[in-house]
């Protein structure tokens, strides 16, 4: 079935439900919306003074264990935002679900809701604003969530797309991209091509690498994970080699007009060296040109660096339904505090005013 704000083809949904993180307990809602139960630490999101201002209190296990409840959250972790039955009352699942999964567990949050998201649909538009509407109403809290990086694809050429830049970032980006000359780049579909167990131990090991630097760690995904989804047709897969030698990869998915780019795998310190990370953007974006798609869809993380690129970004929000009136109370007054990516959709708009 179709959700709402759906971006990601359907295979990628079920992949998560089958296989899911370490920790994480995939549910589906009656109306089939998916959900999935985990631990989550609270201050995930949270801006440095308050993390410091926590790290400094005493009997810090007994904080942690208090931190990190277990949080029913709906949408999945593969999808960027949440999905619902398209054809389900936003009034009664915001109310539903409140007295369910909120009864059941110390936090419900309905994470990464498409707010006047510019790629969903007038009508996926409509339907979270109703949600919102409705989840304030019977207590939900909301708060700020993250924001999604997008690229519209109204470029006819990459010099095209690096002419809206200013002068010093494209002199950067160009210098950045001469790395391309050392490095072999290919596209594999996912399927065949990944039959072997070494070759997904092989781009698994790198996803590993990108995972072990990364700020926050919430959901490991596993190599089962992967390997299900390497070996299941529909993906791209661009390669980097060096003499040979793979030292990064970018899994996307190419869904309803859009380019989402979902994973990567790096090899340290090579791919830094050879600013991969800067490479693999312009091939992405060669790419959606290439097949007439309308955006590339960058995902959540590192939003300076992909500002610096061009990327837009859109705002989204969460729904918290907190079960407990005092903790309910100071969600609110500290939620601010867990707000830290609106600057981006800020400077976008002033950006594209200027």
């Amino acid at each position: 079935m179709a959700f709402v704000n759906q971006l990601e083809p359907d295979a990628l949904l079920g992949h998560f439900e089958r296989h899911p993180p370490h920790g994480f307990v995939p549910l589906r809602a009656a109306d089939g919306s998916p959900l999935f139960v985990a631990p989550f630490d609270l201050l995930t999101t949270a801006d440095d003074a308050l993390r410091r201002r926590v790290a400094g209190m005493p009997f810090q296990s007994l904080l942690k264990r208090l931190l990190t409840p277990r949080t029913c959250f709906a949408g999945s972790t593969v999808s960027e935002y949440s999905l619902f039955d398209a054809h389900s009352d936003p009034a009664v699942v915001a109310a539903g679900w409140a007295g369910s999964f909120g009864a059941d567990h110390p936090l419900l949050i309905v994470k990464d809701l498409a707010v006047d998201s510019p790629l969903t649909s007038v009508r996926d538009r409509a339907w979270t604003r109703r949600f919102i509407e409705a989840a304030r109403e019977h207590g939900y809290i909301i708060v700020e969530g993250q924001a999604l990086a997008y690229v519209p694809i109204d470029f006819t050429s990459i010099d095209d797309y690096l002419g809206r830049l200013s002068a010093s970032r494209r002199k950067n980006l160009r210098r950045k991209l001469r790395s391309r000359e050392k490095l072999q780049v290919d596209t594999l579909a996912t399927g065949e091509a990944f039959a072997a167990d070494h070759t997904v131990d092989a781009f698994y090991a790198l996803f590993e690498n990108v995972y072990a630097q990364s700020d926050v760690h919430f959901d490991k995904l596993s190599r089962e994970f992967f390997a299900a989804v390497l070996r299941d047709p529909g993906g791209h897969v661009f390669t980097y080699r060096v003499d040979g030698e793979l030292i990064g990869w970018n899994l996307c998915y190419e869904h309803d007009g859009k380019l989402l780019d979902k994973y990567v795998g790096f090899a340290y310190p090579a791919a830094r060296e050879l600013d991969l990370y800067f490479v693999s953007w312009f091939v992405n974006l060669e790419f959606a040109l290439q097949r007439g798609l309308r955006f590339y869809v960058a995902g959540w993380t590192d939003p300076a660096v992909k500002a610096s690129l061009g990327a837009r970004f859109h705002l989204t929000r969460h729904a918290v339904f907190v079960r407990q009136p005092l903790l309910r109370a100071v969600l609110r007054r500290f939620a601010h505090r867990f707000e830290t990516d609106s600057q981006w959709e800020a400077a976008d708009a002033q950006a594209r005013r200027t």
